[in-house]
């Protein structure tokens, strides 16, 4: 019998491969990112983990314009929501640094409904609560039947740095503290952490500061998309295969590995589970509430929020993970108008995992 040899997935089987390339993509996406390139590999970003301070910090603040008009590009056609009201609240942080909170309610339910945190995806280095696609975001999320609270934490980069970490968490921790002081004018039932990317890196980081503070066992629940994790970009650690089979969809190691050194200059958090929870021991997530780690199929991320998958079953936590196939880092996020029917499964799997905690 003559043997046949696997086909490698991705770049993995053909280095010279694209996400425009790849069978796997869902050719609505490839049709959504074609018009600005964002089906090929990206450019050379010109930067690296070993960049200069001051060529990380101007590459920051250009990428952050760029990832801030996708949200004009890919949502643009999105139908009106009209059952949410916003308020911004304006909170005194542990840093003794004001806080900008964006509340979203809905209009159409009395009485106590979930609650989720939203913390906003950049590697914790670029973006901001207030960009369109993350207040539309909540705004969907809201009307689903649930209050949300987007966070403006301080950045590592961008219009929100330099301040690297643990200046955006300690944010996210003072944000979880007033939420919890606030409950009986919140008017919550369940209380749930949530976020994309980087925003997936502090919803974790933040439950775990929680944890040990004390109050981990209010946080009800963690939904983390896309988790940013491990900080093993540069290295492209080959026990994380994403990072060779998906590297250049949309987001390129060498970018993610100038985030990191944006986020920890001195390279003293590196490997610090706070900062990349990806390098938390099992023992050490023992106790962790009812968590989803949701991935993207086509994403160089997608292994690391697997393995951390992984580690929280060994640890006894409630945990399950789904994997949104044919989809890019974030994809169900950003592609408002590509891909609506994947944008609000998303959308309805945060909710229904709020409800029914």
């Amino acid at each position: 019998m003559t043997s046949v040899s696997p086909i490698l997935p991705g770049k993995l089987g053909d280095p010279d491969m694209v996400l425009a390339t790849d069978p796997r993509a869902d050719p609505r996406l490839i049709a959504a990112m074609a018009p600005i390139g964002l089906d090929q590999a990206p450019p050379d970003a010109g930067v690296t983990i070993d960049s200069p301070t001051d060529v990380l910090v101007e590459y920051g603040l250009a990428a952050e314009e760029g990832f801030d008009a996708l949200a004009g590009i890919f949502g643009a056609e999105a139908p009106p929501i009209g059952n949410v009201e916003r308020e911004t609240v304006v909170i005194k942080g542990q840093d003794n640094n004001d806080i900008t909170l964006y509340v979203h309610r809905p209009t159409d339910i009395d009485g106590p409904v979930p609650c989720v945190l939203h913390t906003h995806g950049g590697g914790m280095v670029i973006m901001e609560a207030s960009n369109l696609g993350y207040i539309r975001w909540r705004d969907e999320l809201a009307s689903t039947g649930m209050l949300v609270v987007g966070v403006e934490f301080r950045n590592g980069g961008g219009k929100q740095g330099p301040h690297p970490f643990p200046a955006g968490q300690n944010d996210c921790v003072s944000a979880l503290q007033w939420i919890l002081d606030e409950r009986d004018n919140l008017n919550y039932s369940k209380l749930v952490i949530s976020g994309e990317s980087g925003g997936g890196n502090l919803a974790i980081t933040t439950t775990m500061r929680a944890m040990q503070a004390g109050i981990g066992d209010q946080v009800d629940g963690v939904y983390a998309q896309c988790p940013y994790i491990s900080g093993l970009y540069a290295s492209k650690d080959p026990a994380l295969p994403s990072l060779y089979e998906n590297d250049d969809y949309f987001l390129s190691c060498s970018m993610m590995g100038a985030l990191v050194r944006m986020y920890s200059p001195d390279g003293s958090a590196d490997t610090d589970p706070l900062a990349w929870p990806y390098h938390a021991t099992t023992e050490s997530l023992a106790g962790f509430p009812p968590t989803v780690i949701s991935v993207n199929e086509l994403d160089p991320l997608r292994d690391e929020g697997l393995a951390f998958f992984r580690k929280l079953l060994a640890a006894g936590v409630n945990a399950t993970s789904r994997t949104v196939n044919g989809t890019s880092h974030a994809a169900d996020c950003i592609f408002r108008d590509a891909l609506p029917d994947v944008y609000m499964n998303t959308i309805r799997d945060i909710h229904l995992f709020a409800s029914t905690l």
